[in-house]
């Protein structure tokens, strides 16, 4: 049995954690802002501009349609490149899903309207939804496992969190920059040749991001895989055939969390402008500042999850989603600035409380060799079941119902879903010692500089 014949990190494992922290974070957060332009540009823009109709509903849910598909695409992301990450490597398989998402945004934002095309505009911007949603789900895998492969296995929760901060980092970013072009352009111009510029510069972030992405080494986790030749050929159907249940259940935990969050990010743009005839420039001003307490309650929920267990600092998530579902509504609904506020900051806590240990809770439950196929798949399969139709569902229902009471009920029932989810989800975590997880983040470091290993065998 090995044991680390040293009482304090390496020096280079000291700085490849930070690397893989700030890398992991920068790289989800260009991808989530480029996923999440979409989402914003659904409800203010692209109904008119790609399908224009006599009815206003109409448009919204051709547009929220196809935002549906990039969120069907996720899975495919992540099968095909769950299985170069785990025959491969993470770091080499999370430069190309970097790429792919830039390059699909900057061409969105030179896409002509259909007024120009006619048909073949609003086809090509679902071909480049697609390629964004297979970028996005191949994407959030490899981080994730990047920063917690190379985290201490006590902290588990805290390091895996930081890669889910491109969530908040991603909307704080790619909202600031709509409410600035929106700020500095009329009306007409936003709606013409404004929009285009968040779009445009997303190719900026990506040369970043590479440059920040590429001077990281690969986790050592995968590395001493390979070194034991324990690298499955078709890890996607191994994991899928071996471990079906953790698949199942990680993606139906998320139902409480990521549906109600794209309703309380992008559907609310929708319910807020067209329904309370609500300013959209408060709208993103209040996201903005929920987004940017996100910075803060998602690392902190990760780190709690890491004191009281993830499973219960979830069900906690879990249970404050659902008891808020109808007081969200009823707050919007006042139209009183200060309580929409309220609304849409405390919506997004509820939200955190799960979001920041879900990254460890999903990757504890599948083996290295198989964990960015198995947790990949799993998160990203409820994009199918949750976030994806989430604002189609309630546009589709307001528009039937003019309320919001069953958007309130659609929210306790995704709860209902995660809450069993959660029950059933196998009671899994990495099995190794901290001490040989730890020892094997030196070793992999030290290969990785060409020196000797520090461990000594009892």
């Amino acid at each position: 049995m090995t044991r680390p014949a040293m009482t304090a990190p390496d020096p280079l494992v000291r700085s490849q954690r930070r690397k893989a922290v700030v890398a992991s974070t920068i790289g989800t957060t260009i991808e989530w802002y480029d996923f999440f332009l979409y989402g914003t540009m659904a409800a203010l823009v692209f109904p008119d501009l790609f399908f224009p109709s006599e009815s206003a509903y109409s448009g919204i849910l051709a547009s929220f349609a196809v935002q549906f598909v990039g969120f069907g695409a996720r899975p495919v992301g992540a099968a095909i490149f769950g299985h170069y990450g785990d025959r491969i490597g993470r770091k080499a398989t999370l430069v190309w899903t970097l790429m792919l998402m830039g390059v699909a945004t900057f061409l969105m934002g030179l896409l002509p309207g259909r007024a120009t095309w006619g048909i073949a505009a609003p086809i090509l911007l679902v071909v480049l939804r697609i390629i964004q949603g297979i970028g996005v789900g191949g994407e959030w895998g490899g981080s994730v496992l990047l920063s917690m492969e190379w985290g201490n296995q006590r902290r588990r929760g805290f390091f895996a969190s930081w890669p889910q901060l491109g969530v908040p980092l991603g909307l704080l970013l790619s909202t600031g920059l709509v409410k600035l072009v929106q700020g500095t352009t009329s009306e007409d111009d936003f709606n013409s040749w404004g929009w285009r510029i968040p779009f445009l510069l997303s190719i900026v972030l990506v040369a970043i991001g590479l440059y920040v992405r590429l001077r990281v080494l690969e986790s050592p986790a995968f590395a001493a895989v390979k070194k034991q030749e324990t690298v499955h050929k078709m890890p996607v159907w191994e994991v899928i055939k071996t471990q079906p249940l953790e698949i199942l259940t990680s993606a139906f935990v998320r139902m409480s969390e990521q549906a109600p969050f794209y309703l309380f990010v992008t559907f609310v743009l929708t319910y807020g402008t067209k329904q309370l005839d609500l300013p959209r420039g408060d709208l993103l001003n209040y996201t903005l500042i929920a987004a940017a307490i996100g910075l803060i309650t998602v690392p902190l929920f990760g780190h709690v999850s890491d004191l009281i267990g993830r499973r219960k600092t979830y069900a906690i998530g879990i249970a404050a989603t659902a008891i808020f579902a109808f007081p969200y509504f009823g707050l919007l609904n006042t139209k009183e600035s200060a309580l929409v506020l309220i609304a849409i900051v405390v919506s997004l806590i509820t939200h955190d409380i799960q979001y920041g240990p879900q990254a460890a809770l999903i990757a504890e439950s599948f083996g290295t060799n198989l964990r960015y196929s198995g947790a990949g798949l799993g998160y990203q399969l409820a994009s199918v079941i949750a976030g994806g139709p989430a604002p189609l569902i309630a546009a589709a229902i307001l528009s039937h119902t003019g309320s919001s009471t069953w958007i309130s009920i659609y929210i306790i029932a995704c709860c209902a879903f995660a809450a069993v989810a959660l029950w059933l989800m196998p009671r899994r975590t990495e099995s190794a010692p901290i001490t040989e997880h730890d020892a094997a983040v030196e070793d992999g470091a030290i290969a990785a500089r060409g020196g000797t290993s520090t461990t000594t065998t009892t």
